[in-house]
């Protein structure tokens, strides 16, 4: 048997440095693809999942998926990836507990990796704050409760929800259809909302929503939208949200 040692002998090479952002999702989540969507080649995502709970999408399960320990440690096990940003992508997760508890999982992941972190919660509340809409529609997939928790989770923050319309779902999500989405936002919007968001990064959004936007002639933001707008922002990579685009510039 012949070795050949190249000790000394590698060369690393810099300019194929790709900036990382981590991203902690609930076990359930399956849209892996569409975050890949929302952002440029120059970008590399590490996705880590929370672990498995059998529980139905509630306020319980929202609960369970934020707990601050199992956060922190999947922000953990991202740290090795050395992202320039970790990402809480999990709407309900990141309002359940207000202001405060979406504050407390930043916090929580900026410890745990020593690095900048954001939530979608709070990356909504930067979109809406960029595009200067204070009146928000809400339609969710949840039910009415969860869904009344991001109403108080808005108003909280100084945003007013005109209306929401919600699907009632417990499960099985990322199988609503496009026409579901396109609906829920119709029937979501207000004539005196300033944009329409769509919440749960578990529904699809990236294909309809310019459709969405063209039919309501106003801004229709979704969970997974923002927190990539977010991340990208905090990475140095996004400007100011421009309307009306569906989707930022990068």
């Amino acid at each position: 048997m012949i070795d050949v040692d190249l000790t000394g002998e590698a060369i690393l090479d810099d300019s194929t440095h790709e900036i990382g952002i981590g991203i902690v999702v609930p076990f359930d989540l399956v849209l892996d693809r569409e975050y890949w969507q929302w952002v440029p080649e120059t970008v590399s995502l590490h996705i880590t999942r929370t672990p498995n709970l059998e529980l139905p999408v509630g306020a319980e399960l929202a609960t369970a998926v934020s707990d601050a320990e199992v956060v922190a440690r999947a922000t953990r096990d991202l740290a090795g990836a050395g992202p320039e940003v970790t990402v809480y992508a999990c709407t309900s997760g990141s309002f359940i507990g207000g202001l405060a508890g979406e504050r407390r999982l930043r916090r929580v992941m900026e410890e745990a990796a020593g690095t900048q972190a954001l939530t979608t919660s709070g990356a909504l509340l930067e979109a809406l704050e960029a595009l200067d809409a204070r009146r928000v529609a809400v339609g969710t997939p949840y039910d009415g409760e969860v869904t009344a928790k991001l109403s108080e989770f808005l108003a909280e923050a100084g945003y007013e929800t005109t209306s929401n319309a919600y699907l009632g779902l417990t499960g099985d999500i990322f199988r609503v259809s496009h026409k579901t989405v396109r609906d829920l936002a119709v029937a979501a919007d207000r004539p005196e909302a300033d944009a329409v968001f769509l919440s749960c990064t578990n529904l699809r959004t990236f294909d309809v929503l310019p459709e969405i936007e063209r039919e309501l002639e106003k801004p229709v933001l979704s969970a997974n939208q923002v927190t990539m707008w977010a991340a990208l922002r905090a990475a140095g990579l996004a400007s100011d949200w421009h309307r009306p685009p569906a989707a930022p510039h990068w």
